[in-house]
């Protein structure tokens, strides 16, 4: 009996000790799943070494340190990523870029927990790049690509890695394939420019040596809706960004603050045809359709649920400027926002739990989110100027806003949650007004 007791004993402490070392390999799980709804996220630390130069020629030596770094900046600037310091590594870069020989200890002891290796080639004058990602802790790769394009398209290629990567560790494709318009007044007058998620390449679309206003994408990323003075009064400009197609709203009074219903080619915007300023449905190419609010005083800035069935407007049927939700369905509208008596610019999150929106206090403008359901409202940014038209990115795992906390307004972004706060461009004068794009492609 003695020895049954001794056996048991045995036997439970095993299972115990079962448990408790699949308790301990849980842990390591922590990395393999980006939550990008806590507050409270911690950054992955990964390695990435200059990539392995595939042969000894000048220019393949120089293309392997600029594609190495421009993934560590495109990978820092999701927020996910501590990017470790390359001169903490135990290996020469260019050998620890040999996928045959990573020995992951050496990654491991100093801390990384994911490691990107590499090779480039030159070869018949386009780019070879082979790229990999590995969890250092399990010992196996998670990603693993190879390319092959032309010597300019080294970003769209580290731009397609990343967005597999950010695939694998957080079930969406990210923002690799997304754009930002925005006003400027570079040129002088107040035009609409497009740039990439990061900033890199911008582009002036319109050139009406006016003052052209809130700029709006269509779900598909194909059209961009905005109010242009070209004609001395506010009117609405529907553009196809690359084929030569436009429609006008040019009704009397004012034709402002466009937004696309998602999924479909129709938008509503703010018009005063008929003595107050409501917001409207229409077509694409600008017909009318129905009117959706019937109050009196102005309701301006409509935002739609990715669902299509609710839209949040701002009013001032209250007093003051708040911020209000329509049941298109039912037609039934509620009031979101109390605190505070100025609140302005709304945004939807892609995810439809939030709304991202411009609050006044003592003068100033801060950007605040607040649940659909007016619950668990958020300051997000605090005593650094003016801040205002916050707009989500495709994913909802960032904020695109402007700021004028260095002095002219500038195009910052931050993450959903308020943190890694920077500015994103610089350019001479002003810009205001940032939308970010829906995805502009599909193809992985």
């Amino acid at each position: 009996m003695a020895a049954m007791k001794v056996y048991l004993k045995t036997v439970i402490c095993l299972i115990i000790v079962m448990h408790l070392l699949r308790g301990v390999g849980l842990c390591r799980d922590d990395y393999d799943y980006i939550d990008i709804t806590n507050p409270f996220l911690r950054k992955i630390p990964i390695a990435i070494p200059v990539f392995k130069k595939m042969s000894l020629d000048h220019a393949t030596a120089k293309l392997s340190k600029e594609t190495s770094d421009l993934l560590s900046t495109t990978l820092e600037f999701t927020g996910y990523f501590k990017i470790m310091d390359r001169d903490a590594f135990l290996l020469d870069p260019q050998n620890a870029a040999a996928s045959s020989a990573v020995k992951f200890h050496n990654w491991t002891s100093i801390g990384a927990e994911l490691l990107v290796t590499g090779g480039v080639a030159i070869k018949d004058n386009r780019l070879e790049i082979e790229l990999r990602v590995y969890d250092t802790f399990k010992e196996h790769m998670l990603v693993g690509k190879r390319y092959k394009a032309g010597l300019v398209d080294k970003r769209k290629i580290i731009r397609r890695f990343c967005s597999e990567l950010i695939y694998i560790l957080t079930g969406d494709r990210g923002i690799f394939d997304s754009k930002i318009a925005y006003v400027s007044t570079n040129s002088g007058h107040k035009e609409i420019y497009i740039c990439e998620f990061d900033g890199y390449n911008p582009k002036r679309l319109t050139n009406h040596k006016s003052i052209t206003l809130s700029p709006a994408w269509s779900s598909d990323g194909k059209w961009l809706a905005y109010t242009s003075y070209l004609k001395g009064k506010p009117d609405l400009y529907i553009k196809h960004l690359t084929e030569n197609r436009r429609s006008v709203i040019a009704k009397e009074g004012i034709n402002i603050s466009p937004a696309w219903v998602p999924g479909e080619f129709r938008l509503t915007a703010t018009l005063s045809f008929s003595g107050d300023p409501e917001i409207y449905l229409l077509t694409g190419t600008g017909k009318m359709i129905k009117r959706l609010t019937k109050k009196r005083g102005i309701d301006v800035s409509p935002t739609w649920s990715p669902d299509g069935k609710k839209m949040a407007f701002v009013s001032k049927r209250s007093g003051s400027p708040q911020i209000y939700i329509k049941d298109i369905d039912s037609g039934r509208v509620n009031r979101l926002t109390f605190e505070g008596h100025y609140n302005t610019q709304p945004s939807w999150s892609p995810k439809g739990d939030r709304i991202v929106y411009s609050g006044m206090k003592q003068g100033r403008s801060d950007i605040y989110v607040i649940a659909s359901d007016g619950q668990n409202l958020v300051q997000l940014t605090h005593n650094e100027g003016n801040n205002e038209s916050a707009s989500w990115s495709p994913d909802g795992s960032l904020i695109v806003f402007s700021s004028t906390r260095e002095g002219p307004s500038r195009i910052y972004v931050m993450t959903a949650f308020g943190t890694d706060q920077r500015r994103l461009i610089a350019f001479p004068g002003e810009q205001t007004e940032p939308q970010w794009s829906p995805r502009l492609s599909t193809g992985h």
